[in-house]
């Protein structure tokens, strides 16, 4: 699906931040202690600056999290080096800075800034894993089997240095022109693999397009991005590093894991009657996953369909546990035990879940500060999601809002992507999607589900953030 942009006006989302008291600068003793580290870098344990790492991001993250090599192994498989940036080295235990990260709880994001987890001088500077300079890192060495079956995992405080900053783009038009350098050629060969493996084991994932609030010539645009190959392989180099994570939480019986029920199966009924309405063709017998894998998001029966899967992937919640297993162990949508890792310059959980498995797999003590930490990640993550939410859609609402408030009375192309549910007594409605510009708003009338049809502005409100249609 091609990227659909439509230029937007000057919006102000300062609004915004006071309303959902988003944190402003860093306390001033916080700040003094992150300059203090960043000046003093750890002394790591190896040296791993012989192996050619890289980043693969969007083009202007500067909070590099994870550099990879991918190689062969000698006989067949695959050998995944994922260097994880080490940010528990520059925060210490009990300081003001770690304090203030757990107020924070994840970076957030705005189309005009993001309030981050951590300072800039160590997010998007010492800890940060840029190329030609020396990092410490949390290296991870997966070693798969010819059928990407892990075989071994090992875990260390390494040295490490990236050779190039890439950016997603770039690396898929490397790949298409069939130019793309080993390396990088495995990502595709080694992402493919994976995501069919976790199709066979149960794995839902879905490519829904995403809506997005870019800068434009002193304005805003309003953007609808589907996410490329590329970004699907590279998220599944760090699925399967949470995989490895959770095994080896799991082995020692302490840890912090990731979860999701799998889905219900009445709403997996619900799917399938969707998908006959829609002509989603769902074979005798075929799983959820294989089924929403073959599912086109750039039609509107197709886009139609992914949202009603959006239904199967609900409860997800962040579960400790410390000398007995939780009943809940497995991630629905990963279709196996999962654990947050990969991202700790911006997610507080996964600075403590990784020192959890740096001692696991060095056979050593579990540092007391991150293992008392466990019990208390779970509402800390919660509240920083609900907040981090529901900045991004209030932004996107307004971004809504200021574009379309001088069209009220408009009629739009529009696909319906959802339908209210009639149990709940609201009259009959449901969600719409329009291409021009990439918006989804409410939309009252009796709408059939997956289906063009003409849709008329009604409301287009900045002040409340409100967009409705009328069929």
């Amino acid at each position: 699906m091609p990227i659909r942009r439509v230029w937007a006006p000057r919006i102000d989302f300062d609004a915004l931040r006071r309303e959902l008291r988003l944190p402003g600068d860093f306390p001033a003793d916080a700040l003094a202690e992150a300059e203090r580290a960043a000046a003093a870098p750890p002394p790591p344990a190896a040296d791993r600056t012989d192996v050619p790492f890289v980043t693969i991001d969007p083009a202007t993250s500067k909070d590099l999290d994870q550099a990879m090599h991918l190689s062969r192994r000698p006989g067949g498989g695959y050998r995944v080096r994922y260097a994880i940036a080490d940010v528990a080295s520059y925060v210490r235990p009990g300081g003001p800075l770690e304090a203030e990260t757990w107020v924070r709880g994840q970076t957030i994001y705005l189309p005009d800034g993001r309030i981050p987890l951590h300072p800039a001088v160590l997010s998007e500077d010492a800890v940060s894993l840029f190329p030609d300079v020396d990092r410490s890192a949390v290296l991870w060495t997966i070693d798969l089997d010819a059928d990407g079956a892990t075989t071994s995992i090992a875990l260390e405080r390494a040295r490490v240095r990236s050779r190039a900053k890439l950016n997603y783009e770039a690396v898929q038009q490397q790949v298409d022109a069939g130019n793309a350098p080993e390396p990088l050629a495995l990502l595709t060969e080694l992402g493919t693999l994976l995501a069919r493996r976790a199709v066979d084991r149960g794995a839902v994932n879905l490519p829904l397009p995403e809506q997005e609030v870019e800068p434009h010539d002193g304005g805003w645009r309003l953007v609808l991005r589907a996410p490329l190959a590329v970004e699907e392989h590279n998220a599944q180099i760090s699925l399967l590093t949470g995989m490895a994570a959770a095994e080896l939480m799991l082995g020692a019986k302490v840890g912090l894991l990731r979860t999701m029920p799998p889905p219900k199966p009445e709403a997996i009924v619900k799917l399938q009657a969707a998908a006959k309405s829609l002509g989603v063709l769902w074979p005798s017998g075929a799983p959820v996953g294989t089924v929403v894998a073959s599912v086109d998001p750039g039609t509107p029966r197709g886009a139609a369909f992914l949202d009603q899967a959006a239904d199967l992937l609900r409860g997800a919640a962040y579960t400790p546990f410390d000398g007995t297993l939780p009943e809940q162990t497995g991630h629905g949508g990963v279709g196996a035990p999962y654990a947050h890792v990969t991202a700790p310059l911006r997610r507080l959980a996964d600075r403590y879940a990784t020192e959890v498995c740096l001692a696991v797999a060095a056979g050593e003590t579990i540092p007391e500060w991150a293992r008392a930490a466990l019990p208390r990640l779970p509402k800390a993550m919660s509240e920083s999601d609900r907040l981090a939410g529901a900045a991004n859609r209030g932004a996107i609402d307004l971004a809504e809002a200021v574009l379309l408030e001088h069209r009220v009375g408009e009629l739009f192309e529009a696909g319906v992507v959802d339908l209210d549910d009639p149990s709940k007594g609201r009259p009959p409605g449901g969600t719409v999607a329009i291409d021009e510009p990439a918006v989804r708003a409410r939309c009252s009338g009796a709408l059939s589900l997956g289906v063009r049809m003409q849709a008329r502005l009604v409301v287009a409100d900045p002040a409340k953030r409100k967009v409705q249609f009328e069929a």
